[in-house]
């Protein structure tokens, strides 16, 4: 039996966070697979990057749309739809938005991994109340959402199967679609960061985030400018400007980091501070594997990642009141770095890489002639 061709779909390559991670680990195990993507701006992602055999469409060539792509919100379903892939026999889509919609060869295996249904579009008036919209914009978005609604519904429908990053977004999954889906909790280098001593731990907080305003990271900064306590943060963002005029001197902004630096940062902080719903959060596992707390928000990954008194502390409410309340009880507690790395151990790459293979091959297997099927198990096995 040939070798199985595989296509790689992914949203957009122009900023990097937890959904390109995940595609780098798919490409590892498929690394001769090309990606396809809407635009491609190498100048903010990592070098090797350039390596790849990137592809991308005619909205590559729109004025602004490396940096502004949300300009372009309309146009991103009828560029994946242009999309002409050529005789594939699987197509994984990497996608929290449009890439999951590209047409696939006939004959050919779709499968997704959603890092969660477009929130933007879900969640509008949640994301609407944060953002700084001029009133013309909020009248027209609402019908653009309903219909963006719509139409993700429909394209996750021709999906033949759905993997998702956390049982939370494959709840969203269920209740949006209509679909059921396999949790494949995503990779974490948890190799690149160790617990160090207890004497190499510094006394600041951290934060690693992009800085926008749905992450609400004016949370973490207002309740430590009213404790004073120290806090570091990593990330940049169309919100750096706000959240610096509300900062107060126990505050650092340490903007984009190499992924060494950030890794010690990690290590030495007394913990990582999470008041965001993530889908998942690949940075509540990197603190954990440097053997330090995360204190998070319990919704969303949150909840899978962080074990309440033992690896952290979850607080209910994204209110400073509450935040402060998790500060003070974090401040009791004691925790064993062991205990905490241990957990994060959970999340290595290679569980991932089996995971996904296995969720793969099973849905190959199924689309195979039955002549074809025993040899490609025993391949496979």
């Amino acid at each position: 039996m040939r070798s199985v061709r595989v296509a790689i779909v992914h949203d957009y390559l122009n900023q990097y966070g937890g959904a390109e991670r995940v595609l780098e680990a798919l490409h590892d195990l498929y690394p001769d697979a090309p990606i396809y993507t809407s635009l491609y701006a190498p100048d903010r992602l990592p070098a090797f990057y350039r390596t790849w055999d990137i592809r991308t469409t005619w909205l590559q060539r729109f004025p602004g749309s490396r940096r502004r792509h949300q300009l372009y919100l309309p146009l991103y379903p009828l560029a994946f739809s242009g999309l002409r892939l050529g005789n594939y026999d699987l197509v994984i889509s990497s996608s929290s938005a449009f890439a999951k919609s590209v047409p696939v060869p006939p004959g050919a295996v779709h499968v997704c991994y959603c890092h969660s249904p477009m929130r933007f579009a879900w969640d509008f008036e949640q994301y609407a109340a944060r953002e700084a919209l001029p009133a013309w914009l909020r009248r027209l978005l609402p019908p653009l959402m309903a219909w963006l609604r719509r139409w993700d519904r429909a394209t996750a429908q021709r999906l033949d199967a759905i993997a998702v990053n956390s049982r939370a977004v494959a709840e969203r999954v269920r209740r949006f679609w209509g679909r059921e889906a396999t949790v494949i909790h995503p990779p974490v280098s948890i190799d690149r960061v160790q617990p160090l001593p207890p004497d190499e731990v510094g006394d600041y907080f951290l934060v690693v985030s992009r800085l926008v305003p749905y992450k609400r990271l004016d949370l973490v900064i207002e309740a430590c400018n009213q404790l004073r306590l120290p806090l570091k943060i990593i990330g940049d963002g169309r919100d750096r400007p706000a959240l610096e005029r509300l900062a107060g001197p126990t505050i650092e902004f340490l903007g984009a980091v190499p992924d060494e630096e950030k890794f010690a940062l990690l290590a030495r902080c007394r913990a990582a501070v999470f008041p965001a719903e993530d889908d998942f959060g690949i940075a509540q596992v990197e603190v954990q594997a440097a053997g330090r707390p995360a204190i998070a928000l319990a919704r969303g990954g949150a909840t899978e990642t962080v074990v309440d008194g033992v690896t952290g502390v979850l607080f209910p409410e994204q209110t400073v009141d509450s935040l402060i309340a998790a500060f003070r009880r974090f401040a009791q507690l004691t925790f064993d770095p062991s205990t905490i790395r241990a957990h994060a151990e959970r999340f290595r790459p290679e569980r991932f890489a089996a995971e996904f293979t296995a969720f793969v091959q099973a849905r190959l297997v199924r689309q195979l002639h039955p002549a074809e099927r025993k040899e490609a198990l025993a391949r496979w096995n």
